[in-house]
């Protein structure tokens, strides 16, 4: 499987209370907590996950690239909760060792929503999250946080912020050529993009099976965009791509929008 080379420094942070007082956190780091949020009319809890670095430090998107290090998130022990989806904010593109890597400088804010089992009832939620922060070297982090939420809360213009600078989805056609190559399959997506940046970013990824995923190469072809990326599976091994659970995501200056499946 292709790697990036990182250098790692183990750092684990114990366990914080949504409202307690700050364990010692690792250099790099300033403060992780929950955005209590509020509550919405079909019962849904909107909270967030706020992740504060030092100056200069950043931590990685869902697909990090190259030189990054995927987020992990574990909510098992949480109470009152049917299910949670985390939100994505537009990330950026830092250039690392001459590698690409995809995230947030200084601080991130990551919205969730939470679906209880019971809306009447409060909600414990317990997150225990594994992420990168890198500055000269790269350290993995592991961070336990939770908190107690309940009552209608009050909507938080932090969260709502994050919310409304997720990628925007597109009824746009993405058309794919998928070629099975040595060690896992290439896929090539040429999309009709005639508002797009001069040098626009595509991050590729796939939605039921997170894997390493190259670093896209794109090209404009008067309004089309053609992009191409290679993702490799755990084994190195040629495998069945569903091109309808791809989702591409396009960096075009300060906008970003996501294309949902590909047609053959």
């Amino acid at each position: 499987m292709k790697t990036a080379l990182l250098i790692l420094i183990p750092a684990l942070v114990a366990p914080l209370a949504g409202h307690a007082e700050e364990p010692f956190l690792p250099h790099g780091m300033e403060r992780a907590e929950v955005l209590d949020g509020w509550q919405t009319p079909s019962g849904a809890r909107i909270a967030a996950l706020r992740i504060a670095l030092d100056k200069g430090w950043k931590t990685y998107w869902r697909s990090p690239g190259d030189a990054g290090i995927p987020p992990q998130f574990n909510f098992a022990e949480s109470e009152n909760v049917a299910g949670i989806e985390v939100r994505w904010p537009r990330p950026v593109v830092f250039d690392q060792n001459g590698m690409r890597s995809v995230g947030y400088a200084d601080e991130v804010i990551l919205p969730i929503e939470i679906t209880p089992q019971d809306p009447t009832q409060p909600v414990s939620l317990s997150a225990e999250m594994e992420f990168g922060i890198c500055h000269d070297v790269c350290v993995p982090v592991s961070v336990e946080v939770s908190a107690d939420l309940e009552g209608p809360g009050a909507p938080d213009p932090v969260i709502s912020a994050a919310l409304t600078d997720q990628p925007r989805p597109v009824a746009l056609e993405a058309r794919c050529d998928v070629e099975k190559i040595a060690d896992g399959v290439r896929v090539t997506a040429s999309i009709e993009m005639p508002e797009v940046a001069a040098e626009p970013v595509t991050l590729f990824e796939l939605r039921s099976t997170p894997m390493w995923v190259s670093e896209s190469v794109t090209r404009l072809e008067g309004a089309t965009m053609v992009s191409m990326a290679e993702f490799v599976p755990d084994n190195a091994q040629p495998f069945d791509l569903d091109a309808g659970d791809l989702r591409i995501t396009v960096l075009s200056g300060a906008d970003a929008v996501e294309i949902n499946g590909c047609v053959e």
